[in-house]
């Protein structure tokens, strides 16, 4: 049985997916460093996030995939010295969940680690992965309530620090439990790196740190999305999780929005309050518990003066029909594209068929039995 396993549950949109992609790409340069990652690969990691927290997706999941916990399990049970488990879904988990998971890998000892991010910041990029994920809520009503979603992901139950913390500590002692604040702006994207393997005991100098960044729409290209989500919903289309991260995220967000820019936006003033509120609250939680934390806690605080930025629902109707019927036109020659391309294959295709000699004349007793039975269909036929 492994030593140690770190436990790193999110929370999400805390460059999760930065790290991952880091620790995933250099899966055997940690295991001669002494650091397993256990799993096919890091689509086990998120099964075995959605079986621990019993996600309503596992109801429709296929054999290997309800099989993922136990892969990791027993991969885990085989391994010696440190085991790196990375999953922010799994900061969904309930209090008893957690400890289920947490006593499911013991006699190891369990190390919680949580990177953290400003709440505000952290909310309005929660907003846009859910419009990245088919959703349709305004950013005013977001996020709604945990109870009306299949995964309580874009919630507060997942984003604030506070509640993640209460649900999860109870399984795991004070002092193995390490939170991690995103630095400030300004400060190297590597610096939350540097800190995570220094945690779990690598040479962070080591590893090529050019791993994926997830970046944002602006105002105007959000609710063009979220607009174009509304009636992919009522028609029933891109409803599977691979449709949603092939169609929607990567080509139609990551590929065709983000990359227009836009104006960079805050959500209501309501809501920046409640952001403030509860990292003051988080804050003081892990002070008062004494927590490890790498980094600077005031980093997680939202700044009692913020820069000048539109309102999420100050999309106008024209700028949506703008950008709109760009798509439209990146669309056509998207869709021209593919169709020149396919009839190139079908030229092809048909070239080498060309040069394909013609099959060699049976010989003549084929051709003499032939002759009979085409004799004999037609004396039938007309009998």
């Amino acid at each position: 049985m492994a030593d140690q396993i770190f436990l790193h549950i999110g929370l999400p949109k805390t460059a999760t997916t930065y790290l991952q992609t880091i620790v995933w790409n250099a899966r055997d340069q940690l295991r001669d460093d002494g650091v397993l990652l256990p799993g096919v690969g890091p689509r086990d990691h998120l099964w075995t996030a959605r079986a621990v927290c019993e996600h309503k997706v596992m109801e429709t999941a296929t054999t290997r995939q309800r099989a993922a916990w136990d892969r990791v399990r027993a991969e885990i049970a085989e391994a010696d010295g440190r085991v790196l488990l990375t999953h922010e879904f799994l900061a969904s988990a309930t209090a008893e969940q957690a400890r289920g998971m947490v006593e499911a890998l013991q006699p190891a000892e369990v190390h919680l680690v949580l990177t953290a991010r400003e709440t505000l910041g952290l909310f309005t990029a929660s907003w846009q992965e859910s419009l990245k994920n088919r959703g349709t809520r305004p950013m005013a009503d977001y996020p709604g309530s945990a109870r009306r979603v299949a995964q309580p992901v874009w919630h507060w139950h997942t984003l604030d620090l506070r509640e993640v913390l209460e649900r999860w500590t109870d399984a795991v002692p004070t002092d193995r439990v390490h939170i991690l604040p995103l630095p400030g702006p300004g400060a190297p994207r590597q610096l939350i790196w540097q800190r995570f393997a220094g945690l779990i005991g690598v040479d962070p100098s080591a590893y090529a740190t050019d791993g994926f960044v997830n970046s944002s729409m602006g105002v105007a290209e959000a609710e063009t999305l979220r607009r174009v989500n509304q009636h992919l919903v009522e028609r029933d289309l891109l409803g599977h999780r691979h449709e949603r991260g092939t169609m929607i995220r990567t080509y139609l967000a990551d590929q065709r929005l983000v990359p227009r820019g836009g104006d960079r936006f805050w959500p209501t003033p309501p809501q920046i309050e409640e952001c403030r509120t509860r990292a003051d609250r988080a804050i003081g939680y892990v002070a008062e518990h004494g927590y490890h934390v790498v980094g600077d806690l005031e980093d997680l605080r939202v700044p009692d003066r913020l820069e000048e930025r539109r309102e999420a629902g100050s999309a106008t109707d024209a700028e949506v029909a703008e950008i709109a019927t760009d798509l439209v036109a990146q669309l056509l020659g998207d869709v021209y594209a593919v169709r020149q391309e396919r009839n190139a294959a079908r030229r092809a295709l048909d070239q080498a068929l060309l040069v394909v000699p013609p099959p060699p004349p049976p010989p003549p007793r084929w051709r003499a039995l032939a002759g009979r039975v085409r004799g004999r269909l037609t004396r039938r036929s007309s009998t």
